[in-house]
Order: C-alpha cells, then sequence, then structure tokens
C-alpha cells in the first residue's frame, strides 16, 4: 500500500511538473544546406593557408579588399566537374573587373595541377587537406561556391551552378549568385 502510494505521489509531482512547462512558440528552424549557407551571410571568411598547384604557398591575406569566388571541389566529383564550364564563363566575363577565382581541392598539389592543365580549368587551384577545408566550416558537401565582398564578408554560398533549365532550382540560385556578384562589382566601384 505505501509502496502504490509513493508511485502515485511522483505521478502527481511529475504531471504537476509537466503542466508547468510551457510549450515552444517559436518555429524551429531546421539544419540544412540551405540554411547552413544562409546563416554563412555577413560571416567573415576564415583564415587559411595553402598551397597553388605551382607549389607556391597561399594565404587568406592575399584575398584582402578584392571580390573573391570560391569554388570547392574535388577530381572525382562529378557535380563539380559538371559546373566548370559555367565556373570558366564566369572568369571570362569577369577577369577584367578585378575578381579573384579561388578553386580549393583536398587533391593533393600534382593531381591538381594535372587536373587543371588537361581540363582548362581557369580558376586559381589551391590544394587544402580535407581537415583544413573543415576548419573553414563554410562548405557544406561538394561543390560549394562562396561569393565573398570587398570587405572580406560572405555574401552569398550555395552548393551547384547551373543554368539547365530542367533545373530550375539551381538556375534560381545561379541567377542570385551573379546577380549579388554585379552589384558588389557595382558598389565597390
Amino acid at each position: 500500500m505505501f509502496c502504490k502510494m509513493k508511485i502515485y505521489f511522483l505521478a502527481f509531482i511529475i504531471s504537476i511538473y509537466a503542466l508547468s512547462l510551457k510549450a515552444q512558440t517559436t518555429a524551429v528552424k531546421w539544419a540544412t544546406q540551405e540554411t547552413f549557407f544562409e546563416d554563412l551571410v555577413g560571416k567573415v571568411l576564415p583564415d587559411f593557408k595553402g598551397r597553388t598547384v605551382k607549389g607556391l604557398p597561399f594565404a587568406k591575406k592575399s584575398l584582402n579588399d578584392q571580390i573573391v569566388l570560391i569554388n570547392f571541389w574535388f577530381e572525382k566529383c562529378p557535380p563539380c566537374i559538371k559546373e566548370m564550364p559555367l565556373l570558366n564563363s564566369l572568369v571570362s566575363k569577369y577577369k577584367h573587373s578585378g575578381i579573384r577565382f579561388i578553386a580549393v581541392t583536398d587533391d593533393p598539389v600534382i593531381s591538381a595541377r594535372k587536373f587543371q592543365q588537361n581540363n582548362g580549368f581557369q580558376y586559381e587551384v589551391v590544394c587544402l587537406t580535407q581537415d583544413e577545408i573543415g576548419r573553414l566550416n563554410i562548405n557544406h558537401g561538394f561543390p560549394t561556391n562562396v561569393l565573398i565582398g570587398k570587405d572580406g564578408k560572405i555574401i552569398y554560398a550555395t552548393a551547384n551552378l547551373s543554368l539547365d533549365e530542367d533545373l530550375p532550382e539551381l538556375k534560381d540560385k545561379t541567377v542570385r549568385f551573379e546577380a549579388l556578384l554585379k552589384a558588389e562589382i557595382a558598389r565597390t566601384k
């Protein structure tokens, strides 16, 4: 009998406690690739160092006071390779606007150099290790494309870029990416 009373009393206390809790009133923001990218906007590009495909040291500080497009890729990534013609077209279109086009890969320097030579990728390729890319915490899969303003802050980040009519969501993001690039160019002239 005494044991039953303890159980009832404990159930009563738990019920009172449960009733005193307030329901969550704010909407939950689920973590997705897009929310990850949205949360990057306005943040400063983290510091990093790597090696160019020419074997020269590369440091983030060399990007100061420049508009920068950063593409995260690796050579065995089909979506990365698929978007390279579009990335090259951005280089052709904006190379005289003072934009830096940086491609960050975890491929070894020699492999990245050979890939660039064989495929005509026009971005300046910088090699980092997987751990170094992970510590940057600005890419969420491959490929990732990040637009950095002249002030060093992230303006926009997205995954794949494509102008394919069959991929309207990607096309919209790509058009937005380029519109933000044009706006930053105009703002800093």
